[in-house]
C-alpha cells in the first residue's frame, strides 16, 4: 500500500467516525410561514432564501433538516427553536 492510499483511507475513516446529528424542524398547523422564516435566520444562521426554502419543504414534506454537525453546537439552537415555539429535535 503507498503512502498516498494510507492518508486517503486514513481520510475516509476519520470521515466516517465522525459524529454528526442533524436538527429536524417538523411541520405544525401552529406557526406561520414568516416566524418560521425568521426563527432559521435568527437561530441557524440561514439566508433568507435557505430559510425560505426550508419552510417550504417543512410546509410539504413534514420535516426538514435545517442544520447538522457536532450534538454540542446543535444542542442550544435546537433549544432555541423549541423556546421559540417550533417543533424540532436532533437526531
Amino acid at each position: 500500500m503507498s503512502t498516498r492510499e494510507k492518508e486517503l483511507e486514513d481520510v475516509l475513516l476519520e470521515e466516517e467516525t465522525t459524529n454528526e446529528h442533524e436538527i429536524v424542524l417538523f411541520n405544525d398547523d401552529v406557526n406561520t410561514f414568516d416566524h418560521v422564516i425568521t426563527t432559521l435566520i435568527n437561530v441557524c444562521e440561514h439566508t433568507p432564501e435557505q430559510a425560505e426554502q426550508c419552510s417550504l419543504i417543512v410546509h410539504y414534506k413534514g420535516k426538514c433538516t435545517v442544520k447538522t454537525g457536532e450534538y454540542s453546537f446543535l444542542e442550544p439552537k435546537c433549544s432555541k427553536l423549541l423556546q421559540a415555539g417550533l417543533s424540532a429535535e436532533i437526531v
